[in-house]
């Protein structure tokens, strides 16, 4: 069985939505890790010198590579990736080797038995 990893940045605000939403798409596990910042090509303007920028958690999903499209556009629709600049972004990276998803894998080959 082959993995993919999903990075996603998420507005803290939608953080349980869109955990909800990729478990919803095939998602067994996912590891959130809060209060991350970053800058996208429009900085957030500031008020005497104090950056209004929302808190972001990142989201890390090792998943099977046949959910792993699937997963991907749930998370940028529910985090609305593509609605506005500055809402968050998800990125797909092939995994080359994982420990610790043994207890998954006997579920996933259930879902995905058709397609290995």
């Amino acid at each position: 069985m082959r993995f993919k990893l999903i990075i996603a940045l998420v507005d803290d605000h939608k953080t349980e939505n869109v955990t909800e939403a990729a478990r919803d798409a095939g998602a067994t596990g996912i590891t959130v890790i809060g209060s991350a910042r970053g800058e996208g090509i429009n900085p957030r303007k500031t008020f005497l010198g104090l950056t209004l920028d929302t808190q972001r958690d990142v989201l890390l999903l090792v998943v099977e590579e046949h959910l792993a499209r699937p997963i991907l556009e749930k998370i940028g629709e529910v985090g609305e990736f593509d609605t506005e600049s500055g809402t968050g972004i998800a990125v797909l990276l092939n995994v080359e080797d994982a420990v610790g998803v043994a207890h998954q894998v006997r579920e996933l080959v259930e879902r995905v038995e058709d397609e290995l």
